[in-house]
């Protein structure tokens, strides 16, 4: 994949020309990507994109990288949604963008609202944005904060830093590399989800939903969180892995 990527080459033609001469400059650049490689870089940080969605995302150490579970959110909010016309969505915490572009691409009829603490971050998102013809508004500052007080929403989804702050996996593999304030409240892992779930109330619509992504062991504590705050039928939604990863439930 780093060669196809140096080369900008698919790996067809890789195989066709295997004893093809590299050029010298394109051979330093391949063998420092496979250096970093070997210190634990991820791969999509070293190409610079990451497939989502069926949409290609511009990746920088300023976001997260774009994971096939958060492809749950995405499908369990167009679900959400399916039967309602030109719905408002809002996405906290967008980070590379990808969860709030997908559903732009996805449902051209929605207004679709992302917000993002961190400038560099949406910066990012608003480049996948144009590349990939997604009409989005940007906000920026810490969750409902970034908000002008008029608009409520149909759908509110969020993949939040969730966490712990003394969880090992921190320190170990992709997340070495990947912003920290993106992955961790710094706490227990839930701040950001009960802020989030604390104030959905005053920005959706009566009927309005919200699904969160939440870490593999706080299913229940999210469900309760959510219960605690009015919402009805509130449930847990299983990944690939067959881990409950996303939770919601509507007013």
């Amino acid at each position: 994949m780093l060669l196809e990527h140096v080369l900008q080459k698919p790996r067809a033609w890789l195989l066709a020309h295997d004893t093809d001469e590299i050029d010298p400059q394109a051979a330093a650049q391949f063998l420092t990507l496979c250096a970093e490689r070997r210190q634990g870089k991820p791969m999509a940080q070293l190409i610079g994109y990451r497939e989502f969605m069926q949409y290609r995302f511009l990746v920088t150490p300023d976001v997260l990288i774009p994971r096939p579970e958060t492809e749950l959110l995405v499908e369990v909010a167009l679900k959400s949604i399916e039967q309602t016309s030109n719905p408002a969505i809002l996405d906290l915490g967008t980070g590379s963008g990808a969860v709030a572009i997908s559903l732009a691409l996805l449902r051209p009829d929605a207004l679709v609202v992302a917000t993002d603490l961190s400038i560099p971050a949406l910066s990012v998102a608003q480049q996948n944005a144009q590349a990939l013809g997604a009409r989005i508004q940007w906000w920026q500052g810490s969750w409902y904060e970034a908000l002008p007080p008029e608009g409520r929403f149909d759908l509110i989804v969020s993949n939040p830093p969730y966490i712990a702050s003394g969880d090992p996996h921190l320190s170990q593999g992709d997340l070495r590399f990947e912003p920290r304030a993106a992955l961790t409240d710094g706490a227990d892992g839930l701040s950001a989800i009960r802020l989030i779930v604390r104030g959905a109330r005053a920005h959706l619509k009566a009927g309005g939903q919200l699904w969160l992504e939440h870490g593999y062991d706080q299913a229940e504590a999210v469900h309760k969180l959510l219960s605690d705050q009015g919402f009805s039928g509130v449930r847990s939604l299983q990944d690939l892995a067959g881990i409950a990863r996303v939770t919601g439930g509507a007013l």
